[in-house]
């Protein structure tokens, strides 16, 4: 293997060159104009979200208000990290004599859950789904634990968001004012 040693000078040049390098990258992005998103205030004008975002897991539910889920706990076991806990028992029907399981909580912890979405990939009865609302800070940590089979999900805080928000182009600032 042969060493590439330069001269004192050579490696000074060098230093010089890559230094020059650096301030040039810097000066360009220093006069670079800047355009900020003013978050809380202007969120309905100008934020867009992706429809195909992952912020929280929700039941689906028909027209009367049903859940499709059938407890078969197959999100459950898909749930890397334990973040779904479904409780139900074996209920005999009185007209047909036929057992079958009932959902009595589905546990699900927003603040464990790492958003893979494998649990909505093992559900066979297209049960459960992720929207986009991002919108989920809290100050206590166990109002992330959710029961989504006794809550009905009609949209987050902003219900627009769930179409993808505001307008969007790509290579272009969303900087529209209330």
């Amino acid at each position: 293997m042969e060493d590439k040693k330069q001269s004192y000078f050579g490696e000074v040049g060098s230093a010089l060159k890559t230094l020059a390098t650096g301030m040039k990258v810097t000066m360009k992005e220093y006069f670079t104009p800047k355009s900020t998103e003013q978050y809380p205030e202007n969120r309905k004008t100008t934020l867009h979200v992706a429809k195909r975002h992952r912020g929280r897991l929700v039941f689906k539910r028909d027209e009367e208000g049903n859940y499709k889920c059938t407890s078969c706990t197959m999100c459950e076991k898909a749930c890397p990290n334990g973040t779904i806990k479904i409780a139900s028992e074996m209920v005999t029907n009185l007209e047909t004599g036929r057992k079958k399981k009932q959902l009595l909580d589905y546990q699900y912890d927003l603040g464990d859950c790492m958003f893979c979405e494998l649990c909505v990939n093992a559900c066979n009865f297209d049960a459960i789904e992720f929207t986009n609302d991002f919108e989920n800070a809290v100050f206590d940590r166990s109002k992330l634990v959710l029961h989504l089979d006794k809550e009905v999900y009609k949209g987050g805080s902003l219900p627009e968001v769930i179409d993808g928000g505001a307008d969007w182009k790509v290579g272009t600032f969303n900087t529209k004012k209330k």
